[in-house]
């Protein structure tokens, strides 16, 4: 009986978010009924829905969507690189790390936003800036991440690999890259959403194509339907990504899942 208890409460749990999804978008749809807004200033999630079929139709839509997951993919791959090749070289240099980490921190007390124009100058209106944004806006807390991992290495399998002269290469395959996975899975998740956050303020700051853009045509425009449809395949994008990692997580650290089990 308590098994078909829990069972009965795990499962009441898990509707909980879709019900309160659906009555915020039937309380967001009175709303916008009673009070009388014009749609281009509030329109109704029936409206929304609306314009996403037309958008859709109308091949306008599917294609910037595409050009903004391609950006935030690619954005988050060479950022994660480039978090773990510097990571690994700050952590193994005091000296190194001394230097170079005031230049990063530095870095992160400048919008992205202010920097967005420089670099579009610099690298073009196409997708290279928008991708170089990307990279910088999950470079940093990968990098934090990456850094805290490595300190937090066991110092008994430290010495133990060093008491059998294993090699550089040994000890990054098999000591140091499996003990930071957790930390750096865990910063992968924030960086996923925060690579949306660079892809589309550089669609914003001038691009040709992806939903930035699309967002910037709309509101010119005054298609605000049109500037919801856009937001909310930013989040589904974010919310894929999302996703992707606690799935990568699930798989690659099943032995330290099924250790808690």
């Amino acid at each position: 009986m308590r098994k078909s208890t829990n069972t009965d409460r795990a499962n009441m749990a898990k509707l909980i978010p879709p019900l309160s999804i659906l009555g915020g978008l039937v309380i967001w749809e009175l709303f916008v009924k009673i009070s009388g807004y014009p749609a281009f200033i509030l329109p109704a999630p029936s409206r929304i829905a609306q314009r996403f079929v037309s958008a859709a139709k109308a091949g306008i839509l599917w294609p910037n969507v595409w050009v903004t997951f391609y950006e935030v993919l690619l954005g988050l791959l060479i950022g994660c690189a480039a978090a773990l090749v510097i990571g690994y070289i700050l952590a193994h240099s005091p000296v190194a790390e001394k230097i170079v980490f005031p230049y990063v921190v530095v870095s992160q007390a400048v919008p992205l936003a202010a920097i967005a124009p420089l670099l579009i100058i610099w690298f073009g209106s196409g997708i290279r800036p928008k991708i170089v944004i990307c990279a910088l806006t999950v470079f940093f807390p990968l990098l934090i991440n990456i850094l805290v991992g490595y300190r937090e290495l066991e110092t008994n399998l430290s010495d133990l690999f060093t008491s059998m002269k294993a090699g550089r290469k040994a000890r990054l395959i098999y000591l140091e890259f499996p003990g930071i996975l957790p930390v750096l899975l865990g910063g992968l998740r924030i960086s996923a959403t925060l690579s949306v956050i660079g892809a589309v303020v550089g669609e914003l700051s001038g691009a040709d194509a992806g939903l930035g853009y699309l967002i910037n045509i709309s509101r010119g425009q005054y298609d605000t339907a049109l500037v919801f449809v856009a937001l909310i395949m930013l989040m589904v994008i974010a919310l894929f990504m999302y996703g992707a990692v606690i799935l990568l997580e699930r798989k690659v650290l099943i032995w330290k899942i099924g250790g808690r089990m």
